[in-house]
């Protein structure tokens, strides 16, 4: 009980955060509400139009009666056309305009989260709420919602009016409103629970397709599309059982509504007709009564179909707060620490523990010391797992260890404002990114205020101009998604006049010429050489012809730093650097090689 007490108060704020996103347009829901008002009263007005129509019209024989009846019920059906439109139309842009608002405040909350809450949700699962549930809340803020009001609020208005032509007969149709309420209250929680596990099915199944879409190249490479074709179809039916289920709910619910609402209609006309044939009640006052009695039950069959959607869009709310209140792990201290410009690049793990949240009990690194001076270039190296991405990403503070501290210019990262942090760091890594959008776009991502002068310079420095001016519309070209039109050595150079153009004094390097042939190879480490003078250079090496001449070469194995020195120190000593060096065939003499040791085994 404690737990469905506990969901009910969760609901209730759900819609209470989403209310937050309705006040900017109060106004607008207010006119919408006095269209809703005077459509509503207009419909009551219809019933008393039919009346006077029924006994002073047709019932009196003169025509101008008739001809001033049938006038006032075409005034009135103008002014209700005239308030619906109002109505609609201020629900509906108000919708649009609410969705719009949530979209963006959860995509922004979306960029503020850190790597590791995305190991542990889906991508796919994020598209589907912003898309899949922001739309269904657009449905039923504009239109669900106002005809939920709007039937709710002729429902009370026709019973008032029943009372009016006969009271008696009005006590009957009280019996029925019970009746239709109490299915909409036991059923409508079952209705809510069922939508929430229709969208998370939904949600698994954008997932799938994202994750297959996004690797096709491999599905096809391993001949994998009959075992894909399998997969979807089972999320495609878990998903379609979910609806099914929801739906089957709904429309019990809305079926014993409207048997309920029309049987009570017909006690109705069984009533009122023996009153008129007795000449207690007239034909107008039966009409009028009927009528009223119909938009009662049409309006709580109507209720009753809405509700379903209310409870389905409760679902979706709450799925959507969840993301929107997920707290970031990584934020900025309340007074961030700047360090003394210029920025010198000087780095430090003093020593640094960490656990990646997901493998809490494997150390990724362990009591780790390095320190790097401003201006210097390290290369790290070590087999699979030894730690070499953490470093990056810990420098990046995509993550915060555990223990120990991560310095720039002797100022602990964690006091820092991420953002500031990041500014000060460009990355070339090993797949570049290319967005699907220009070139110029492309190159200026890290400083979207450079002029086309300084991004062609960019790309000059980065080797990429020859190819750049060869493109249909040189740097207005629309790049491919993922830049697939380009080859991968263009590709990396154009991340390279990317980092360039941010001028930013710490550089990492994540083995950015590793995937390349020999003569793309050659240019990008032509563009590396200029990319990195006067920066703070930090490279992963797997390939180890690549940093022979860097200043120092750290050796790391289990999170541990095993050797650092010159590629020539390295040799001498033997030991892990030299065993990879030879699996590399790479300058290993005789007694170098007999004083390799075997590479230890590292965990994945």
């Amino acid at each position: 009980m404690q737990g469905k007490a506990s969901g009910e108060r969760h609901r209730g704020y759900s819609w209470l955060k989403l209310a937050v996103f309705m006040l900017p347009y109060r106004a607008r829901i207010t006119g919408a509400m006095l269209a809703l008002l005077i459509a509503s009263g207009a419909v009551l007005a219809l019933g008393q139009g039919l009346k006077y129509a029924i006994d002073h019209g047709f019932g009196s024989g003169d025509p101008r009666m008739l001809d001033q009846a049938l006038a006032a019920l075409v005034g009135i059906a103008a002014l209700l056309a005239l308030a619906t439109y109002t109505r609609f139309y201020l629900m509906m842009t108000t919708g649009e305009r609410v969705v719009t608002d949530l979209r963006r405040a959860v995509f922004d909350h979306i960029l503020e989260l850190e790597p590791a809450f995305f190991e542990s949700t889906r991508t796919g699962e994020v598209i589907s709420r912003l898309t899949a549930d922001t739309m269904l809340l657009q449905q039923v803020i504009g239109y669900g919602v106002s005809m939920f009001l709007r039937n709710l609020l002729m429902m009370f208005g026709a019973v008032v009016m029943l009372f009016v032509v006969s009271w008696k007969l009005a006590l009957l149709v009280l019996l029925g409103i019970p009746a239709t309420l109490v299915p909409m209250l036991l059923m409508g929680r079952r209705v809510r629970r069922l939508s929430r596990d229709n969208q998370d099915r939904v949600a698994d199944v954008s997932t799938y397709v994202d994750e297959t879409v996004h690797e096709i190249r491999t599905v096809q490479a391993y001949v994998h599309e009959a075992r894909d074709r399998e997969g979807f179809a089972r999320q495609a039916e878990a998903a379609y059982l979910a609806g099914q289920a929801r739906i089957r709910q709904k429309a019990m619910l809305i079926g014993l509504v409207i048997l309920v609402a029309f049987c009570a209609v017909g006690g109705i006309l069984w009533v009122g007709g023996n009153q008129v044939l007795a000449g207690t009640m007239t034909a107008g006052q039966l009409s009028a009564f009927v009528f009223y009695a119909g938009i009662v039950a049409s309006g709580a069959g109507t209720v009753s179909e809405v509700w379903g959607e209310l409870q389905r869009a409760a679902g979706s709310t709450e799925r959507l707060i969840e993301l929107l209140e997920a707290a970031p792990g990584i934020s900025a201290p309340p007074a961030p620490v700047v360090p003394v410009a210029p920025v010198r690049g000087a780095i430090g793990f003093r020593s640094v523990g960490f656990s990646y949240p997901l493998r809490p009990g494997a150390r990724a690194l362990d009591g780790l010391n390095i320190d790097i001076r401003p201006g210097e270039r390290v290369a790290f190296v070590g087999p699979s797992g030894a730690g070499k991405t953490t470093l990056f990403s810990l420098l990046m503070r995509f993550y915060d260890v555990q223990d120990g501290a991560v310095t720039i210019d002797g100022v602990d990262i964690r006091t820092m404002d991420p953002r500031a942090l990041r500014g000060l760091i460009a990355v070339v890594p090993q797949e570049p990114v290319v967005f699907a959008t220009t070139v110029l776009e492309n190159v200026r991502y890290g400083r979207p205020d450079a002029s086309r002068e300084e991004v062609l310079a960019a790309c000059e420095r980065a080797y990429a101009r020859e190819f750049v001016d060869a493109l249909p519309d040189g740097l207005d070209t629309v790049l491919g998604e993922r830049g697939i039109t380009l080859s991968g050595g263009q590709r990396q150079r154009l991340s390279i006049a990317r980092a360039l153009l941010a001028d930013r004094p710490i550089l990492l390097l994540d083995e950015a010429t590793s995937s390349l042939d020999a003569g793309s190879e050659g240019m990008v480490q032509r563009a590396l050489e200029n990319l990195e003078a006067g920066r703070t250079t930090l490279v992963i090496a797997h390939r180890l012809a690549t940093v022979r001449h860097a200043d120092r070469i750290v050796v790391l194995d289990r999170g541990r730093v095993v050797a650092q020195g010159r590629h020539a120190e390295l040799m001498r000593q033997g030991g892990l650097y030299a065993s990879l060096a030879a699996l590399q065939f790479l300058d290993v003499g005789p007694d170098v090689a007999t004083a390799g040791e075997e590479i230890p085994a590292s965990p994945p």
